[in-house]
């Protein structure tokens, strides 16, 4: 299954639907003549490619050619969603392209801070962007309201030196959670040492393990199930992978380190997070799927967008550059420069580095599994993202690294994640079934 075709298959269960910078508040230049958009600032404001590194290559490599003045800007989610919101409340609007994931442009539709870009849609008709993506970037109206920007997923990535431990059998590309918590434990057992790292640090995306792989394998949904006797089984089985997995785990924002400094031999992340590792020893890892549980191999595919917000200061400027990212040369080297891959009809060049490469491979296996659960990112959160994520984040620490009774934290933490889908009204994003209103925790 291709990932678009997973996000499109995810879609059809409901209708609709990265360290912080300063905050800039750009004043346009003042010129006694008109100003060209072009010579105007167009403020970009992303939740994506936030890391120094990364948000530098954004500026000095992936946006040097551009002909227009671009500042790129960088938030947590909740103060994106804050900020955007807050602009067009006082009618002072600095953005003029805002990126982020697909379900954080999803609240600023209803908010009513995003405008319609059916003419830039138009006018990007040639880019081969699939149509089910485009369909993805209407949020459910009618109008198009973002244009598709990156893709990207979480794979894991193994030193070749752990290999020779798999259990017998066992088929890398086709792991299910019983195998890697053998191999944890075969890797232990002749090693002396806790092999397997998970992202699980105060700034890693371990959440997004719990709510895109973890229970969509175990459980077929992420907020329904969350206290069911399926939930109960997976978060036991979990404890029982935990006693194979390195405790510095709990400070690794990045897998890339560890790996490459040999501290784990297998480890799940997102694909730029371990991009590094990759590409600086390529000859020295394999990339492959995380692994299946008894509802299919959950996955999360990652979908950024590019919308421009109501009343822009620099509409036109805002087109331009949205028309420039999306260009294959643009999106092809932000695929070698960040590990994040094409939406348009792109094709990777035969010299791309082996790292980025491995990542490709990686992606692909995941997507085209059999048993692939395409499980897509929270939707209709606002500003209450993070505590959705502290949710799942807690019942792990309580469970996991506390030895907490299981039944008794996923009702505590039931109740939690209950109140807060209420208060956001957010129904259900796939694979949990659709609802009418806020999603139930049953």
């Amino acid at each position: 299954m291709t990932l678009t075709r997973a996000i499109h298959k995810g879609i059809s269960l409901r209708s609709t639907g990265r360290i912080g910078a300063a905050l800039v508040t750009g004043a346009l230049l003042a010129n006694a003549g008109p100003v060209s958009a072009q010579q105007q600032d167009i403020l970009f404001l992303s939740t994506q490619l936030r890391p120094i590194e990364e948000a530098q290559k954004v500026r000095s490599v992936i946006l040097k050619d551009f002909p227009g003045k671009v500042t790129y800007l960088v938030e947590e989610p909740p103060a994106f969603d804050v900020r955007m919101k807050a602009e067009g409340q006082a009618g002072k609007r600095t953005i003029s392209v805002a990126g982020a994931l697909h379900g954080e442009l999803q609240p600023l539709v209803t908010s009513g801070d995003l405008t319609p870009i059916d003419d830039i849609a138009t006018k990007l008709a040639d880019r081969g962007i699939p149509a089910n993506l485009m369909e993805l970037g209407k949020l459910g109206t009618s109008s198009q309201m973002y244009i598709p920007w990156m893709q990207a997923t979480y794979i894991m990535v193994a030193n070749k030196k752990a290999l020779p431990y798999l259990p017998a059998g066992a088929d890398i590309n086709a792991l299910t959670y019983d195998q890697l918590e053998a191999w944890g434990k075969a890797l232990t057992e002749k090693t002396g040492k806790r092999l397997i790292g998970f992202p699980a640090g105060p700034k890693g995306l371990m959440p997004r393990f719990y709510q895109g792989y973890l229970y969509p394998s175990f459980t077929g949904g992420v907020v329904t199930p969350f206290q069911s006797a399926d939930a109960e089984a997976m978060w036991g089985k979990f404890k029982g992978l935990w006693q194979f997995v390195n405790p510095n785990s709990t400070s690794y924002d990045f897998m890339q380190e560890p790996l490459l400094a040999e501290e784990v031999w297998v480890a799940f992340d997102h694909v730029a997070r371990v991009k590094d590792a990759l590409t600086q020893a390529p000859e020295e890892f394999v990339t492959f799927p995380a692994p299946a549980g008894p509802k299919g191999r959950g996955y999360m595919p990652v979908i950024a967008g590019l919308a421009v917000p109501k009343n822009a200061p620099n509409p036109t400027g805002a087109a331009e550059l949205i028309a420039f990212i999306s260009k294959p040369e643009t999106q092809v080297k932000t695929a070698a420069e960040v590990g994040f891959f094409p939406v348009v009809k792109a094709t990777l060049p035969a010299d791309l580095s082996p790292g980025i490469k491995l990542i490709a491979e990686g992606v692909a296996k995941t997507q085209n599994a059999k048993d692939a659960l395409p499980a897509l990112l929270p939707v209709g959160l606002g500003d209450k993202g993070g505590e959705f994520n502290k949710v799942y984040s807690d019942t792990f620490q309580r469970i996991v690294l506390r030895g907490e009774d299981i039944k008794t934290v996923l009702a505590s933490q039931a109740g939690v994640l209950k109140g807060l889908m209420e208060a956001t009204k957010a129904p259900c994003w796939a694979p949990d079934a659709p609802s009418q209103g806020a999603c139930p925790v049953k």
